[in-house]
């Protein structure tokens, strides 16, 4: 494994997060590609075994489940000391009012619960899952400080939303000497390239770590057009994000895996990482070949016409993440 420091802070993180959407209770909200927990603790030992210590979740994901599971298998697996444990608060855990969202009310309610199912005394990363326009910002930074200050949480990190919002965000924080955002969770890969626009140039100049969700584009990347899933055919969110993409794309991934003899995934996987702004792309696994393309993708460099061969079709995108 090859680790590398999480942005401009002094953290070490594995180049590759595993993202554990896929880990929760079959009973609890979760979708029908979700992994039970026996399951799931054989992709996060398995992690754990590879080097990985980047592991992402959200209090949403399987109303709390996943946390719960992530938890466990983690405290069985690994020392605490050595993994960077990230979490998310924004999406809606409990009926309204004041049931989502980022107010200091719901941040303090909702770290504390995830630190109970996470069964840890502290977050590594606590992310805002996205812009909350409700509440303002100020109010959300501050209370994200006292989280921090209070040694719930080490760092602060955003989610997919408008440059010029992270950028609010972050003056708010200077201004006021509050805790920064250290990352940005974004949705970014070969046939979704918006974030190129302003998002990763500012990341880039300011020193804030990228961990993309959704590298391989919901798997589109790794499969003919015509083949389809379980998850593609069940995705609601998924289907909402890919209607428009070039599909020229797919084929010239599928053209270069051949070249090199790998699995699609793997060179859709080196293209991301190899955006200077990326620390590390947040990789799901529900299948063993999951984390062998995720953790083989770190050994591949592309060639500079590679990469121009991958880069070519692209069309742009409507904005979709947010």
């Amino acid at each position: 494994m090859k680790y590398v420091k999480l942005g401009s802070t002094g953290l070490d993180v594995s180049k590759i997060c595993l993202g554990c959407m896929s880990y929760g209770s079959s009973d609890r909200g979760s979708h029908s590609w979700t992994l039970d927990e026996d399951t799931s603790r054989q992709f996060i030992r398995r992690a754990v075994e590879e080097g990985i210590n980047f592991f992402d979740t959200a209090n949403v994901y399987s109303d709390g489940t996943s946390e719960e599971i992530v938890g466990r298998a983690l405290n069985d697996f690994a020392r605490r000391e050595e993994i960077v444990l990230a979490t998310k608060v924004c999406g809606t855990m409990r009926r309204p009012p004041n049931g989502g969202g980022l107010s200091r009310k719901e941040i303090m309610f909702e770290v504390d619960a995830s630190l109970r199912r996470l069964n840890t005394d502290y977050i590594d990363l606590y992310q805002i899952h996205r812009w909350d326009n409700r509440t303002p910002i100020d109010e959300t930074m501050e209370a994200l400080h006292d989280v921090v200050k209070a040694g719930k949480a080490l760092y602060i990190g955003a989610s997919s939303m408008w440059a010029w919002q992270f950028a609010k965000a972050q003056y708010v924080a200077e201004r006021n000497g509050w805790t920064k955002f250290v990352t940005m969770q974004n949705h970014y890969n070969l046939v979704y390239r918006e974030e190129e626009r302003e998002m990763l140039p500012l990341c880039l100049d300011q020193g804030v770590g990228v961990i993309p969700w959704s590298p391989l584009a919901r798997g589109l990347l790794t499969r003919d057009t015509t083949e389809r899933t379980d998850r593609s055919e069940t995705d609601e969110f998924g289907k909402t994000l890919y209607a428009t993409a070039n599909t020229e794309i797919i084929e010239r991934v599928a053209q270069i895996a051949g070249q090199r003899g790998v699995p699609r995934a793997q060179v859709a996987l080196a293209w991301v990482a190899h955006h200077p702004a990326v620390t590390a792309p947040i990789v799901g696994a529900t299948k063993p070949h999951h984390l062998d393309d995720a953790l083989a993708s770190i050994s591949i460099e592309l060639t500079a016409d590679e990469i121009r061969s991958l880069e070519q079709p692209y069309t742009p995108q409507p904005v979709y993440g947010f």
